[in-house]
């Protein structure tokens, strides 16, 4: 499949793995609907990528947990290119606190963010992506297949995005809609230091070494690879890999490991 002069949806694309994306497939040749809150870094990021690839791109304010933000995304799309290709589900939120310190309200924030943003967007896409025989894809995490302390917000939301993304692919086996879901390892970009702490305040630092992780613009392109194959499930690290296999073998002993290293990171909530 090739991107040239497709339509295609990004939400959370004003920083980090969702900013990646767009240069990555505008570089391919496909027209954009950009979705985020931070409107006027998002238009000058659309200014930017038209500038520089000679596509189409529109920026539209969107808080992806809300409802009617969400219908609007997809009704501009509609609207401006008479139809839609791809969606791809970018826009998350994560957090750090045991769960037992945690204010209920930030496991709400994660679940609406992370999950019903890309129900949202979906079923109001649904329609226009089994026209074109697109793609939706979820930009999901390792943590959607391995619970992860400190993070029970953040795992919930992507196991849940992971199962919705799984029955959706069944359901349309037959229909010629191609259902992807992305999980990263730790990638290098703001999530963490927007990661809410345990009273929904940002926490402002990232408690890993951000050094040694995936940078955006690599997952962007494995992403855009994924796409244009239309894969099934990418698990982009051997990190990542191996744990879930190591779950489906020896889930005990993983719990193990995994602990030991949430232990060693910055500032531990594992003591």
């Amino acid at each position: 499949m090739s991107f040239k002069g497709k339509t295609v949806i990004i939400t959370g694309a004003s920083s980090g793995i969702g900013e990646a994306l767009a240069n990555e497939i505008a570089s391919r040749g496909a027209n954009l609907v950009l979705g985020a809150r931070q409107f006027v870094t998002l238009c000058e990021i659309a200014q930017n990528l038209e500038k520089k690839y000679g596509i189409k791109a529109v920026a539209v304010q969107c808080d992806v947990s809300r409802e009617e933000d969400c219908k609007l995304l997809i009704h501009q799309a509609i609207h401006t290119f008479k139809g839609i290709d791809i969606l791809i589900n970018n826009a998350g939120i994560s957090m750090r606190a045991l769960f037992k310190d945690l204010d209920l309200v930030v496991l709400k924030n994660l679940m609406d963010v992370n999950f019903w943003g890309a129900v949202y967007c979906t079923k109001y896409a649904m329609e226009e992506i089994l026209k074109s025989k697109g793609s939706i894809v979820g930009v999901s995490s390792i943590a959607g297949f391995k619970g992860l302390p400190g993070r029970t917000g953040y795992s919930a939301s992507k196991f849940a995005m992971n199962g919705f993304l799984d029955s959706l692919r069944v359901e349309n086996l037959k229909t010629g809609v191609h259902v992807m879901t992305a999980c990263p390892g730790f990638t290098a970009s703001n999530i963490r230091s927007t990661a809410l702490s345990k009273d929904g305040t940002a926490h402002g630092e990232t408690s890993m070494e951000e050094e040694k992780m995936m940078t955006a613009e690599e997952v962007a392109k494995i992403i855009a690879d994924g796409i244009q194959k239309r894969e099934r499930v990418l698990v982009m690290t051997n990190q990542g890999k191996l744990t879930v296999l190591l779950n489906k073998l020896i889930p005990g002993w993983l719990d193990k490991k995994v602990y030991e290293v949430f232990a060693k990171e910055k500032n531990p909530l594992l003591r």
